[in-house]
């Protein structure tokens, strides 16, 4: 460990390395401000602080620097070599440079005028002027774009086709098609933007991208991948949120604090499976309390992330090694979210429900209580067999009275007693017979009582405020939501203030991100780079039965003076529309981020989705009607090219690859075969044995091949531990964190699964059903109708030719799995 003072000196010799010593006026600004802007503002600017020593400002610097004597000045000698370790770290300075330096402290270490930059992502959105009646994105990229010759407007036939697939996933059928190009209104592209909007399935395609930043599955992951048999609701709430232009701070209102809005309902109670949705190890937090701060890093990564565009879960164990954000401010975030206990809240009401099932509970309990007792002395007496075969210091841990047992005791103890049991099998082999006979009358009473418990209610996986200490009696059971231990239904050990009053449990700071290293108490806060001003962190809720931590969270958020969430859900529209985002890298706009392409277009599009109240769909109007969107992909240059021959300047419609789930659908919406069913529980399509096979835990409770399972990709149940196939072979991200924009591989198991897998050579056999009978006998017609329907294009010359060649030795079916085998067909062009 390296003491503080030897600390300050390696932070002063830093900032002497990068110019930061002040000088007289004229020697500052010559030299000492240019050697700190370039040698020390990386490491201890205004961004970032390494070892907490920051050279931007002259009081900053004097616990290193002594004004009038250099030789006493830590940062000289530092950087002069007198003292180790010698900065600046990338290398020394020059004997000039060090000259310099020397000569400033010496004259006084007078700060000069610095023009401090702050990083750009911190600084609130500038909306750039935009002259009166031109599309704010055509002047925007025109003039970066420059003097590059650009595409002109792709033909009608492309664009239906980049549309559909664009807003909604699938591609165009043949009347709609034609109800674009056909129609020669001046509003006819508009209006096919409009109509989109308005399709259920737009909600599918754009929530669907969401759910990769939510980290969506309908299983646990980890080894047992538990089933959750209510996680889609989450999904249909998102799909919903989206079809309805849900306005995108309320949207993120809703899933962090939806059981904390004026008036919960059962959409805002549903919304809160966003928090819920992270990857669990078992049931039970019960098993190992430590996991609870895995779960709550994984909360803090995909909100940091997914709205914030920043990684605040690295400041987790030390301040941000790139990013100005401390680990005080992930302390302070994790405070607004510790409250949090799992529920499943009920979505209809509940209070008769209640009673009928406490009563079947009542009439239930003494008969497995006698059960508990018949079983007692022979669980006794198999126990201390099973605990025989660990070793002696395990043994005396469980010998030992658990009130003193020391902390490695108590660990040892409770990781055998919890995984090591008795079954009732086990106890049934070696009962008495009368035991036996009596244990199984009570469990046929059992059974016919449950017989009258009433059917159960639909509820949604999701979060409020509560103790999380309580103790669950078993899976699925949580901690009652805003109540104490468990144990007083009125009042905890520390959750209430007065009557009815919740306060939330304490929150610590943890030493180097260890459980087990408790610092100061944590209050609820954000980080200090982005949070100016007073701002609330707390929100009084309706009965006062949550803390209000996390709607205070989520209205900062979303409010218009936070400069990273609007250009983050722009940026992120802008990336899925154009296939590479303003900020490439999507959830991070940090400094080891990509710097934006085009920081004017960005800050105009985020301060337009200001203004415009959120609407998300706003800013596919905005995008979909300007010229740029329009541009044709086929446009080759060769002066364009040279001089940006990675279109970064957008001079012509950049190709793009559909995702998995678009990919599947579009091969059954060619075959007319989709089921277009909105929402509902997830389906399971058929798995090739071996893969099935597979699967050790969890359930794939597979459904026939047909109609049922041909359901948009959006709804195939999600299982962490076995992941759908053909979509991962498509780039299927990891289930298991928050995912801002997918990878796009090629790989020759692509084009394989395309040729051989049994779900698309049977759609290729539908689609060729539908060619032969809407064209019998008429090849030509079988060719051009299958472009059609597969492409929306009319096949050229040279490809009808190579049809009906093809056709004269091929079934139809065959001809029609070459065409779902083309590139054409999974690329937007």
């Amino acid at each position: 460990m390296i003491p503080a003072g030897l600390m300050n000196l390696r932070l002063i010799a830093g900032l002497l390395l990068a110019g930061c010593l002040p000088g007289a006026e004229p020697l500052f600004e010559s030299s000492i401000e240019p050697l700190l802007r370039t040698r020390c503002w990386k490491c201890h600017g205004e961004s970032v602080q390494m070892g907490g020593l920051k050279l931007t400002a002259r009081e900053a610097m004097l616990g290193v620097v002594v004004p009038g004597k250099p030789e006493q000045s830590r940062l000289y000698r530092m950087v002069a070599g007198l003292e180790k370790p010698a900065m600046p770290m990338g290398g020394a300075l020059g004997v000039e440079e060090v000259e310099a330096v020397r000569k400033w402290i010496a004259e006084g270490a007078v700060w000069g005028v610095t023009k401090v930059e702050v990083w750009w992502a911190f600084q609130k959105p500038v909306r750039p002027v935009v002259p009166a009646g031109l599309n704010a994105v055509d002047y925007l990229v025109g003039k970066r774009r420059g003097a590059i010759t650009f595409a002109g407007e792709a033909s009608r036939n492309t664009l239906v086709r980049r549309a559909y697939l664009d807003l909604t996933g699938l591609p165009p059928t043949l009347a709609q098609v034609a109800e674009f190009v056909e129609d020669r209104t001046a509003d006819a592209w508009e209006k096919l933007v409009e109509r989109l909007l308005a399709s259920p399935h737009y909600g599918e395609r754009w929530g669907r991208h969401w759910l990769d930043v939510a980290r969506y599955a309908d299983s646990n992951g980890y080894e047992h991948d538990f089933d959750r048999p209510n996680a889609w609701r989450y999904r249909d709430y998102v799909i919903a949120a989206f079809n309805a232009d849900k306005p995108f701070d309320r949207f993120l209102v809703e899933q962090l604090a939806g059981d904390e809005v004026e008036r919960p309902t059962p959409e805002t109670l549903t919304a809160t499976g966003f928090l819920r949705s992270h990857a669990k190890v078992g049931y039970r937090e019960k098993d190992n309390p430590e996991f609870r701060y895995e779960y709550l890093d994984d909360m803090i990564a995909t909100i940091g992330r997914g709205v914030m565009g920043l990684t605040v879960q690295c400041a987790r164990c030390h301040d941000h090694k790139f990013d100005p954000i401390a680990q005080k401010d992930y302390y302070r975030l994790q405070a607004s979210l510790f409250g949090y206990v799992e529920v499943d809240h009920p979505l209809v009401p509940s209070a008769e429900h209640k009673r009928l099932s406490e009563a079947v509970d009542a009439r239930i309990r003494p008969l497995r209580a006698e059960i508990r007792d018949i079983e007692a002395p022979y669980r006794e007496k198999i126990l201390p067999a099973k605990y025989a075969r660990y070793p002696e210091n395990v043994r005396e841990a469980i010998r030992t009275p658990e009130a003193l047992r020391t902390p490695g005791q108590v660990l040892l103890a409770n990781q055998v007693i919890r995984t090591t049991g008795v079954s009732s099998a086990e106890i049934d082999r070696v009962a008495s017979a009368a035991d036996l006979s009596r244990k199984r009358a009570l469990l046929a009473q059992i059974a016919e009582i449950e017989q009258t418990r009433p059917a159960p209610l639909p509820v949604a996986m999701g979060i409020t405020d509560g103790d999380y200490r309580s103790t669950p009696d078993g899976p699925g059971d949580e901690p009652a939501p805003g109540k104490g231990s468990g144990k007083d239904p009125e009042a905890g050990p520390f959750l209430h203030e007065g009557p009815g009053r919740y306060q939330a449990p304490p929150s610590y700071f943890l030493i180097r991100g260890d459980v087990q290293s408790r610092g100061e108490r944590m209050e609820p806060g954000f980080p200090a780079v982005l949070a100016k001003g007073e701002v609330k962190t707390a929100v009084e809720t309706a009965g006062g039965k949550t803390s209000g931590r996390r709607l205070a969270l989520a209205q900062w958020l979303g409010s218009a003076e936070n400069p990273m969430t609007a250009r983050v859900m722009v940026n992120r529209i802008w990336h899925h529309h154009f296939g590479s985002g303003i900020v490439k890298s999507i959830d991070n706009f940090g400094k080891m981020g990509d710097l934006p392409s085009d920081p004017e277009l960005l800050d105009w599009l985020a301060t337009e989705f200001v203004r415009s109240g959120w609407s998300v769909k706003q800013m596919h109007r905005l995008i979909l009607n300007s010229a740029t969107y329009r541009m044709d992909s086929r446009f080759d240059d060769a002066g364009s090219m040279k001089a940006d021959p990675r279109n970064e300047r957008l001079w012509r419609f950049p190709v793009h690859r559909l995702e998995a789930e678009s990919v599947r659908d579009s091969i059954m919406a060619a075959a007319g075969t989709l089921n277009a069913k909105v929402g509902g529980p997830a389906v399971f399509p058929v798995l090739q044995p071996e893969v099935l096979s597979a699967m050790t835990h969890g359930i794939w409770n597979q459904d026939k091949d047909g109609p049922e399972v041909w359901r948009r990709s959006v709804y195939v149940y999600r299982k962490r531990g076995l992941p759908f196939p053909m979509f991962e072979v498509f780039d299927l991200p990891d289930q298991n964190v928050s995912c801002g924009a997918r990878n796009t591989t090629t790989v020759p198991t692509q084009a394989l699964t395309l040729l051989n897998n049994e779900f698309v050579l049977s759609q290729s056999k539908h689609l060729g059903r539908y060619l032969e009978e809407a064209r019998p006998g008429d090849r030509a017609g079988q060719v051009e109708l299958a472009y059609m329907r597969v492409l929306a294009r009319r096949p050229n010359e040279r490809e009808l030719e190579l049809g009906v060649k093809f056709l004269a030795g091929q079934p139809v079916d065959a001809f029609a799995h070459v065409l779902l085998n083309l590139n054409e067909f999974v690329y937007i062009q």
